[in-house]
């Protein structure tokens, strides 16, 4: 997008420009019926200056009677085009600004786990939401509004140039002085604006955070804590919003200082002119209501400029979060083949460096992100949790991926998701270089089941589906057959439609877990990653799994993460990581019948208790 590099001016119009042409007639609609709200705004003051003049002359007769009528007609078309532009141009705001919420959150979703670990959802709810919505009258009415109310305040000082050239001559002044001072103003006030966006981010992502962790928060007495943090982050809110808020009742003040002083000239003038015989009752009078409708066009100025200063602020940052681009190269376009995956790792070493590098900015700024350059990292800040990890696993077999708490296990099942890229070396899926498969090809044929199942609020039907509509309830029912789980998806409260809360309030830990196998099973991947997946299983739910797990590994290839040693007898090859490193590695029967080895320690002693 080209709001991304230009100055925050040209960059406000350029959003504008971007998201109005998807909703061209909406836009030519409230353009219309500004239109006419002007016009009926300009003739209004003509048609009471002829009833003035008429009754002074001929008092009460046909002609007052008919520009009463018309005054009437006029008054009624100005309300009803104000409340029809009041609707449109909300409708239109709203659709603009979801369609941007769309894109960001789609941007959002395409950046790297690195991004993610630091910034928090509560930031990213506020990034995404409250900018957008902050947005909603700028992209609705503010270049309409300025435009209309522009043409409003020419047409009126051409109607008094008409009455009086002195007058017009004055007033023209006096509106350029306004303006102009408007201008400086609002110069002033959109850093504010964009400081209290800041505060009010880092509260809500402070809220959101301390929200989720109630329990341990309560548990371990840090509620004293929490409040005090809390009342700090309100506090700087409160700072940044005084002075926001003055700077822009300062603006307020201001400006209707300037109003009144038009008034007080335009009632001044009017007098004079009819006191010296230069001008009606009805004229003079005509003068006096111009000037005095010039304080509503340029309020209205005043105010679209004070929502350009906040919109500006977020425009500033939305340009910030879609200017951050994803470490890992995104438009690779190879398809992997049908049937069970081969994996291949060579010379794999990886570093969690989650801060901020300049390769995330690269796509931004037009620069080219090749494939051949996409191991270069900044120096690493953390040791290594993998290295220099090389091993293969044929079509269709089970490799058991064992060893202790934080040994780099779960950080390999995260590269073979390429949820990660490796600081060096090579990972390949049936020969093709992961780097180099299309990412909705690699998230098809890769399938991940974890411990941490995500349970949305929703029935079980888009549950499994993640809302897609394109999968029939037959394909559905089918699927749960082979698994063996419709019996048990049948004996819920409403089947399919059984509507589950937050968090999947209402299912076990052992329920989630199959409703996570039957997510991936209709996906029909190649390649199934179990990250300890029964570690949270009864051993009855775990023996109603062992059908599912049977049918879901059945002619693919698989990677078990375990600790209990159930869960790798179906394994045909052994993995052991130690400290980031292959402590041994070979077919599971074979190491279990050497006595010497790592994995028959681990079967004589017990292998749960050894892992852990």
């Amino acid at each position: 997008m080209t709001i991304l590099t230009t100055p925050q001016p040209t960059r406000a119009i350029a959003l504008l420009q971007n998201y109005l042409r998807y909703y061209p007639w909406r836009t030519i609609l409230l353009a219309l019926l500004l239109v006419i709200g002007i016009l009926a705004q300009l003739g209004v003051p003509q048609v009471l200056q002829t009833f003035v003049d008429a009754t002074q002359t001929n008092g009460v007769g046909a002609e007052t009677l008919g520009t009463a009528l018309a005054f009437i007609i006029l008054a009624i078309l100005q309300r009803s085009a104000i409340l029809a532009t009041t609707y449109v141009g909300e409708d239109l705001g709203w659709r603009a600004t979801n369609r941007l919420r769309r894109d960001l959150t789609g941007h959002v979703l395409q950046l790297d786990m690195g991004f993610h670990k630091t910034h928090t959802p509560g930031e990213m709810l506020e990034r995404i939401d409250g900018d957008c919505d902050a947005l909603r009258n700028f992209f609705s009415q503010f270049s309409l509004q300025v435009l209309s109310n522009g043409l409003l305040v020419i047409g009126i000082l051409v109607l008094l140039l008409r009455e009086d050239w002195r007058v017009g001559l004055g007033l023209s002044l006096y509106a350029v002085s306004v303006f102009a001072a408007l201008l400086a103003l609002q110069r002033i006030t959109v850093s504010r604006w964009a400081a209290l966006r800041t505060a009010e981010t880092e509260t809500v992502s402070f809220l959101e955070e301390r929200m989720v962790a109630t329990e341990d928060i309560r548990s371990n007495g840090a509620e004293h804590y929490a409040l005090e943090q809390l009342a700090k982050r309100t506090d700087q809110q409160l700072q940044q919003r005084r002075r926001a808020e003055l700077t822009a009742n300062a603006t307020f003040v201001g400006t209707n200082f300037l109003f009144l002083l038009g008034y007080a000239i335009g009632l001044g003038v009017g007098a004079t002119l009819y006191s010296n015989g230069q001008a009606t009752i009805g004229t003079a009078f005509l003068i006096v209501v111009y000037i005095g409708m010039l304080s509503g066009p340029l309020e209205a100025i005043r105010e679209q400029v004070q929502d350009l200063q906040k919109a500006i602020a977020s425009i500033g940052r939305i340009a910030e979060l879609l200017r951050t681009q994803s470490r890992m190269y995104q438009t690779a376009t190879a398809s992997l083949p049908t049937g069970p995956l081969a994996v291949a790792f060579a010379g794999v070493t990886f570093t969690y460096d989650d801060q901020p590098t300049e390769s995330q900015q690269s796509l931004a700024q037009g620069e080219k992100n090749p494939v051949a350059d996409a191991d270069a990292q900044l120096p690493a800040l953390q040791p290594s949790v993998l290295r220099n990890i090389s091993f293969t696993l044929e079509p269709g077999t089970t490799l058991g991926l064992l060893g202790r708490t934080g040994s780099g296990k779960s950080t390999l099942a995260r590269l073979l998701a390429r949820l990660y890229d490796p600081d060096t070396g090579s990972i390949q899926l049936s020969g093709i270089e992961l780097r180099a498969i299309a990412q909705h090809d690699l998230r098809a044929r890769v399938g991940v089941v974890t411990q941490d199942v995500q349970i949305f609020q929703a029935s079980i039907r888009n549950n499994l589906t993640l809302f897609r509509s394109t999968i029939s309830d037959t394909t559905l029912e089918q699927a749960l057959g082979e698994l063996g789980l419709l019996e048990w998806v049948r004996a819920l409260p409403a089947g399919l439609d059984t509507q589950l809360g937050p968090g999947g309030l209402g299912l076990s830990a052992g329920e989630a877990q199959l409703l996570a196998f039957a997510r991936v099973f209709l996906n029909n991947p190649g390649l199934v990653i179990m990250d300890e997946a029964s570690s949270r299983l009864d051993p009855a739910t775990e023996r109603l799994l062992e059908r599912a797990v049977t049918h879901l590994l059945a002619g693919r290839s698989a990677i078990i993460i375990a600790h209990r040693l159930g869960t790798v007898q179906r394994s045909d090859t052994i993995l052991i990581l130690e400290q980031g490193q292959i402590a041994e590695f070979g077919a599971r029967a074979k190491l279990a019948a050497n006595p010497e080895s790592r994995f028959s320690a681990l079967l004589r002693v017990g292998m749960q208790e050894e892992l852990v």
